[in-house]
């Protein structure tokens, strides 16, 4: 019912260039099948933009910085014996919502720590020194919210690649639940019960478990929990790549044709060109897998973007691997 009708009007099209509306941006094309052995991805390269306007106004990005930031292999408990040297911003985004008075029962514990991602960083990060990347690793806990903050702050700071392996949340639109608590708002969850999508989805960075449940944090420091809305005030205007190697950062409140509103549209208004995220909870190893796979087909094998990822699911796929292990992620322009 959904490619079908268009099927006949792409005779001899190759690339096919799209921005999705509705319910289809949860859904990766690349993954619909034509028959039992051929997808769409088999057939098509199929290209996502956040709006069709950029066909006609393309993405001007001015590459200043021929660098890579990486976050990956990240301690989501607090540290007190571990002094964090970066900076803190001077504005914070959260104006007068306190995370700190939250009920944690209504976040599900703790996120726990993913042994996968450091192995991810650190294969990636030996590929970007090979191609002549400058590269700087954010680990444990020296991966924080004021450390990625600070790379946001100008457009001389924001470098080519930016790549983020850790956990990420998105919270469905609870208008109900939120309307009966109007007069309890201090023990409810800020990120759960959130009006605002903007703050219903995020990141977590180091020491991010104490606020989450609902813990007293460090004084004078970040959470640790990185919000979209957060991000969407950084300046990411001359990053070219960022990479989103956590789970379920491609959702948000689907808001008609203006798009998702989440991490997808805070990365985009804060100006990074391209955007790898995911769709849903894709394992720990086959999401490490499809990244090392893109980095060293972009980088090794002088592929554009989209051709190098659109190579790295296609092998995953000859390789065995059934939809759910690969269709998870996506890119979009």
């Amino acid at each position: 019912m959904l490619w079908k009708p268009i099927e006949k009007e792409l005779v001899g099209i190759k690339t096919i260039y799209f921005s999705p509306s509705g319910l289809l941006h949860r859904i990766n094309l690349d993954a619909i099948p034509l028959s039992e052995t051929e997808t769409l991805a088999d057939k098509y390269q199929l290209i996502e933009f956040g709006s069709t306007r950029q066909l006609v106004v393309p993405t001007q990005i001015k590459i200043v910085n021929n660098d890579a930031v990486l976050f990956g292999g990240i301690q989501f408990e607090q540290d007190t014996a571990i002094q964090n040297n970066e900076p803190l911003i001077a504005s914070r985004s959260r104006g007068e919502l306190s995370f700190n008075s939250i009920d944690s029962t209504l976040r599900g514990g703790s996120w726990n720590y993913l042994a996968g991602t450091e192995l991810e960083v650190n294969a990636i990060e030996k590929m970007m020194r090979t191609a002549g990347l400058k590269t700087n690793i954010k680990k444990g806990y020296n991966a924080t919210e004021e450390a990625f903050k600070n790379i946001g702050v100008n457009n001389s700071n924001a470098p080519k690649i930016l790549h983020i392996a850790t956990h990420g949340y998105f919270f469905q639109d609870l208008k109900e639940s939120r309307q009966s608590s109007v007069d309890s708002r201090q023990d409810v969850s800020v990120f759960k019960m959130s009006e605002y999508p903007m703050l219903r989805s995020g990141l977590i960075m180091a020491g991010g478990n104490a606020a989450w449940q609902g813990k007293q944090t460090l004084d004078g420091r970040e959470d640790g929990i990185l919000t979209a809305y957060e991000i969407s005030q950084m300046n990411l205007s001359n990053t070219e790549l960022v990479v989103l190697s956590a789970c379920e950062t491609g959702l948000g409140d689907i808001q008609g044709n203006e798009g998702v509103y989440g991490l997808q549209r805070a990365f985009k208004i804060a100006g990074a060109k391209y955007l790898i995220m995911s769709l849903w909870q894709v394992p720990d190893k086959q999401t490490s897998l499809l990244m090392t796979t893109f980095y060293k087909k972009w980088l090794e094998g002088k592929m554009t973007i989209p051709d190098a990822f659109h190579a790295a699911q296609k092998e995953l796929r000859e390789v065995g691997l059934d939809p759910y292990q690969w269709a998870g992620v996506v890119l979009v322009e």
